[in-house]
């Protein structure tokens, strides 16, 4: 690794260590999906958001709330203190498209329709009021 790199990938490195994340790679379900779920979220105290998101009816809500968790589980693990009510929220969630599994559904006259089972990756911030 060249010098510049090494500088970069250190700078980085540290300012992980002050940053409190999770992420969640090739999760099955649509980016859109996925971002309206996310949208109720956004900007929300941790615990308000894990109410929302156990009650939600949608199936990416199930898998954010378990991705909060994690982030919240990683707060705790790399500050040494609990996630006390009304310190700790939602500071970002990007959700950005991930691979895309093509499908062929059989069509009449010899055709076929491509079918795009869509998935998308899902980074969760939180921060400290």
């Amino acid at each position: 690794m060249g010098r510049r790199k090494k500088i970069a990938a250190d700078k980085r490195k540290e300012a992980n260590k002050s940053t409190y994340f999770a992420k969640l790679n090739n999760c099955p379900t649509s980016p859109r999906k996925m971002r309206q779920v996310a949208d109720l979220v956004r900007g929300l105290d941790v615990y308000k958001a894990l109410n929302i998101l156990k009650f939600n009816t949608r199936e990416a809500s199930t898998r954010l709330e378990k991705l909060l968790k994690s982030a919240i589980a990683n707060y705790e693990s790399k500050s040494n203190q609990r996630a006390d009510e009304g310190t700790l929220f939602v500071k970002e969630v990007m959700v950005d498209s991930a691979m895309m599994q093509k499908r062929l559904r059989t069509a009449p006259q010899g055709r076929g329709y491509r079918i795009r089972k869509r998935s998308n990756h899902v980074t969760l911030i939180l921060d400290t009021k």
